[in-house]
């Protein structure tokens, strides 16, 4: 079982290249970034935690920048967008983006990628709400499209362009793992369906994960395919590591507060000793 571990950076957070360097050093795999483009004034989405959403859901700096922050500062640290909501961006740029950072990085990129829950901040990009998986699945098949094809070209009901040339390709073949978050039962469906693996939370305000695990096999048995397993917000409770590996988790992904290196590093000191 991986580890790995995710942070809103802000201007008042540790940096990432001291951050992704202080999880190499400790033997974490992965370091991932969240993103949001703004969070609008008005706004009636619920937060799915529930309750007043955190500040730093505004402070949060744009995770392209910070990963590629960080890889420059590591050597085999994977760096990942945890998730990218990549429905409301532009595929083109973004199929440009994330190839140019695993180029960059030598084959070190995680593409996390979800439909997201804020109504608001989609409509402020053009995206519909009520569409945005169908827009996420297409954007995501016309990216892979983009890293893989000399001359890719793409046509579907929400995205079309003609033929056209964009390089650096990924330096992973086929292009980074694309891996699908969402929550049980609907998250894990698109990933059974489309993704390279599946990014559920650890809780949720009606379950926790692993009661649900038994069902997602069952799933994955049906459709006949498997993928990994990442579960993010990992608790911080030694004792749980164990149900976690017996249930056949690939990664563990544990939340990091926008905080400076005395408040940071004691954390992943005590993860890595655990760990």
């Amino acid at each position: 079982m991986l580890f790995g571990a995710a942070m809103f950076v802000t201007d008042y957070s540790m940096r990432p290249q001291a951050l992704a360097r202080a999880l190499e050093e400790r033997g974490f795999e992965s370091f991932w970034a969240p993103e949001h483009s703004h969070i609008p004034v008005e706004r009636a989405s619920p937060w799915p935690q529930g309750g007043s959403l955190p500040e730093k859901y505004v402070d949060v700096a744009d995770p392209f920048v910070v990963l590629a922050m960080a890889a420059a500062a590591t050597t085999r640290l994977k760096v990942a967008t945890g998730i990218c909501l990549a429905a409301q961006r532009d595929p083109i740029q973004l199929a440009k983006e994330t190839a140019s950072l695993d180029a960059l990085s030598e084959g070190r990129f995680l593409f996390g990628v979800g439909g997201g829950w804020n109504r608001e901040e989609m409509a402020d990009h053009g995206t519909a709400f009520e569409e945005r998986f169908g827009i996420l699945r297409e954007r995501i098949a016309a990216i892979r499209a983009i890293w893989s094809e000399e001359e890719a070209s793409f046509s579907g009901r929400h995205l079309s362009f003609a033929p056209m040339r964009s390089r650096p390709k990924p330096a992973q073949p086929g292009g980074p793992p694309v891996l699908v978050g969402g929550e049980f039962p609907h998250g894990a469906r698109r990933a059974l369906a489309w993704g390279d693996g599946w990014v559920p939370h650890a809780e949720r305000p009606t379950y926790h994960l692993l009661d649900k695990l038994p069902e997602f096999r069952a799933m994955e048995a049906e459709a006949g395919r498997s993928v990994p397993i990442t579960v993010f917000g990992a608790e911080d409770d030694p004792a749980r590591l164990d149900a976690w590996r017996e249930a056949g988790v690939a990664r563990l992904v544990f939340n990091l507060p926008s905080a400076g290196a005395d408040e940071v590093l004691p954390l992943l000191d005590r993860w890595a000793a655990r760990l």
